[in-house]
């Protein structure tokens, strides 16, 4: 198939290909807007600091690996039930469970650095951050007895986001765009490869293989 059947492909059914995007698009902006529930996320870090016993030691190599193993074991731990159910009882949530609760956070570890950034998403921005800085709270008071050491500072708290972060309607209604554009072009040579009527004399010549001796013109009442 050469390139001016494609195009003749797409002049023909271009109701198809400019309709069935708008339709798509509309649809998508319609359940970002209306259907979809607006999420927001809030965070707050924390720093692993060397202290134990009372007494701060000078931070060396050995130090850093030490911390950032600790990382990745607090990461667990600011997650566990212990930690959540504990969160749950001082900001009195109701019906919501502890792994209910744990699946609204997300614990990260910043790369090559001993800071821990806890990002909590909820559909209310309020209590995002109300559940963000309880859980650094619970989180730094708990380790203590958990550990058996000091060694966790709150660096940032939790500040009120201003926009979600999901839905994403521009992004939601471009990719339904061309979703929509691809389907209808999909559909459009889908059709005209199984249409395999006769319409023009090429059409003879091109499925039947055989030689077009003559036409017979349309003619028109006046």
């Amino acid at each position: 198939m050469e390139l001016k059947e494609y195009l003749d492909i797409i002049i023909k059914r271009k109701w198809l290909i400019i309709l069935l995007p708008l339709i798509v698009a509309m649809i998508s902006a319609y359940v970002s807007f209306y259907v979809l529930d607006q999420l927001y996320e809030a965070n707050t870090t924390l720093y692993i600091i060397n202290k134990s016993g009372g007494s701060e030691y000078p931070i060396v190599y050995n130090d850093l690996l030490v911390g950032q193993q600790l990382v990745k074991d607090y990461k667990e731990i600011a997650k566990s039930r212990r930690i959540t159910g504990e969160v749950i009882k001082e900001l009195d949530l109701k019906n919501i469970s502890s792994s209910m609760l744990s699946n609204k956070i997300n614990v990260n570890a910043k790369s090559d650095t001993r800071l821990i950034e806890i990002k909590v998403q909820d559909n209310s921005p309020q209590m995002a951050v109300d559940i963000a800085n309880k859980l650094a709270e619970v989180f730094t008071k708990e380790i203590m007895n958990i550990m058996k050491v000091e060694n966790v500072s709150i660096v940032d708290i939790a500040q009120l986001p201003e926009h979600p972060i999901k839905p994403r309607p521009i992004m939601n209604i471009a990719v339904a765009f061309m979703m929509g554009l691809l389907a209808a072009l999909g559909i459009s040579f889908v059709i005209e490869y199984l249409d395999d009527t006769i319409k023009t004399a090429d059409d003879v010549e091109k499925y039947l293989g055989l030689t077009v001796l003559g036409t017979i013109p349309e003619f028109t009442k006046n």
